[in-house]
This record gives structure tokens, sequence and C-alpha cells, in this order.
């Protein structure tokens, strides 16, 4: 058994998520210009029913940093997962959801916010993966603006590993 092998193991449902995946995205919201980034992901397995999680976007074309978030995308039974995330801007989340035919729907169980932080209300996370085609979609309810489709992109397996 592969080192690769032998870390998926555990992943379930998860495993076809794991890896490194880079791509671009799209953002738009009631309140801002829309805007593109460059995006790289991590999903990396350390041999337990759990994948760390590292989000970095930039500016198109190796721009200046725009966003990061970091966490964790675990296996809690079955199809059922939990993704923890926490973002430099002072807000922390807590998803669940459930993996099917490669499809992660998510719903957010737990928001929260340091004193400074931005009034994110509401988010919901739906994330796909098709062979070494990693796509997801994020929406926001921010301030006074109600659930709104904020984010989409389109993310290349660059390995297994993460």
């Amino acid at each position: 058994m592969t080192d690769v092998t032998a870390a998926l193991a555990p992943l379930g449902v998860l495993a076809p998520f794991a890896g490194h995946w880079a791509g671009s995205g799209e953002g738009h919201f009631p309140t801002i210009e829309d805007f593109a980034y460059d995006e790289q992901v991590n999903l990396t397995p350390i041999g337990k029913p759990f994948l760390t999680y590292l989000s970095r976007t930039r500016k198109p074309g190796g721009g200046p940093p725009m966003h990061t978030e970091n966490g964790y995308l675990r296996l809690t039974g079955g199809d059922s997962v939990e993704l923890l995330v926490s973002q430099p801007t002072g807000f922390v989340e807590i998803h669940q959801g459930e993996v099917r035919d490669g499809v992660l729907e998510m719903t957010a169980l737990t928001l929260s916010r340091s004193p400074n932080a931005k009034p994110v209300h509401e988010i919901r996370r739906r994330w796909v993966v098709a062979g070494d085609l990693l796509t997801y979609d994020l929406w926001m309810a921010h301030d006074a603006t109600p659930l709104t489709h904020h984010l989409h992109a389109e993310l290349r397996r660059q390995d297994q590993s993460g």
C-alpha cells in the first residue's frame, strides 16, 4: 500500500476531495463590484478521517493576496461530514452536510465573529468533485443583504496528496 493510498483509506466519501487544487473564480455581491481571482485549495489527508483545508486567493495573474481561510473537512459517519473554517477576518464557521455522488451540500450550524469582524449572518457552501475538477459555490448574507450567491470557482487537481 502506498503512502497516498494509506492516507486516503480512512476518508470514505471524502477521498475524492483530497488533493491540491488550483484554478480561478469569480465573485459578485450587491454591495461591491464584480471581481475575479486565482485560487489554490489544499485538502490534505493525514491518515485520519479528515482532511486539513487551506484556501488562498490572489488577484489574477499572480497579483496580491485577497483572501485565505483554513480548517478541517471531517467525516462524521457514512456520508455525513462537517466543515470547520477559520478566517483571519475574525469569522469562524461550522457546517454540516452529506456527500452524494461527489456533491457536498453544506448547511451552516454555527457562524461566529469577533467584535470587529463584518456582520455575516448566513453562509451556504456547495462543493462538487468530478474526477480532476472541483467546483464550488458560496452564498452569503451580509449586513442588510439577504442570502445571495457570492462566489463560483473551478479548480483542477494538481496532485492527489494535498
